[in-house]
């Protein structure tokens, strides 16, 4: 009996040290909690408290009160349909042209380039040196160079023969091409991080066994840098979705290159409905949680979310 209150009673210190170290853990988690609550959570309960705001009786210009009506929802989903299907195709053409020009350049500064760490990280640096210049400013200087009087389009219309009446500016191209552009570090910092850890061995190992260099790279290569394909995708497609600025009229989109983000600043800045553009965020936030858990589960990388 005296042994057994002995056992009982023997592990109390470690039950206490383990309590300390709970609350010490707690104790560092809640100045990230404090501001994942400030900045997260209460800026999305008050978007989608505003989304459900009900005109005001009066009829009065941008006035709404508290209620519980769903009229914006369907008016963004029926009138911004063109929009929405805008966004997420110029965000798929959008990754998948940076995925095929980020995957030979991260392929090259993280596996040929290892020998050389110099060169490297000079290479490395010029990937990221468009980051050192606003983004504004870069997509103005694209704005510049499709003009239709720019030299660059002048010596493309003389090249391929075309037409005085050719522009390139406004186009759903051009803004596909901004789009890749200013988020195609995003795609090239992953695949380069998840390629510079590959053990090179593994590829020496393939090819001992007689493994043509495509089979190397679809067997070896590509699915031991998935999870940093998978991160750059994500990285780029769900920043590119929200864009507003390449297909804007005043950069290098028109009227009928809008997408989801430009009816958002239209009407918030311009219409001041402020529940259709808070609609039109959730409706956006809703489709990429679900397109991003699809793809993240059929690509079976769950623990990247």
């Amino acid at each position: 009996m005296a042994l057994a209150g002995f056992s009982s009673a023997a592990p109390k210190p470690q039950a206490a040290s383990a309590l300390k170290s709970g609350r010490f853990v707690w104790v560092l988690l809640l100045p990230g909690l404090l501001y994942l609550a400030m900045f997260f959570m209460v800026p999305l309960v008050s978007l989608l408290i505003t989304s459900v705001m009900t005109p005001d009786p009066s009829g009065a210009y941008g006035i709404y009160n508290y209620g519980f009506d769903l009229s914006a929802y369907q008016h963004v989903v029926v009138d911004y349909l063109p929009q929405i299907g805008r966004s997420f195709l110029y965000a798929f053409a959008a990754t998948v042209i940076a995925l095929l020009i980020s995957y030979p350049l991260a392929y090259f500064v993280g596996i040929r380039l290892r020998t050389r760490p110099l060169i490297q990280k000079l290479t490395l640096t010029l990937v990221i040196a468009p980051f050192f210049i606003s983004f504004l400013l870069r997509t103005i200087a694209w704005k510049q160079l499709f003009a239709d009087n720019a030299p660059a389009m002048t010596f493309v219309r003389n090249l391929f023969h075309l037409d005085t009446t050719f522009h390139f500016l406004g186009t759903p191209g051009a803004v596909v091409w901004g789009l890749v552009y200013n988020f195609i570090p995003f795609m090239t910092l992953p695949l380069y991080t998840s390629l510079e850890r590959l053990d090179l061995r593994l590829l020496e190992a393939a090819g001992d066994l007689y493994a043509t260099p495509a089979a190397v790279f679809r067997r070896v290569t590509l699915p031991l840098t998935m999870p940093g394909v998978i991160s750059g995708t994500l990285l780029t497609f769900i920043p590119i979705t929200g864009d507003y600025v390449n297909a804007s009229r005043d950069f290098l989109g028109a009227s009928d290159t809008s997408m989801i983000g430009n009816m958002v600043q239209a009407d918030y800045l311009q219409n001041s409905d402020y529940p259709a553009a808070s609609a039109l965020s959730a409706v956006l936030m809703a489709v990429i949680l679900i397109i991003v858990g699809i793809y993240v589960k059929r690509t079976g990388t769950e623990d990247l979310l």
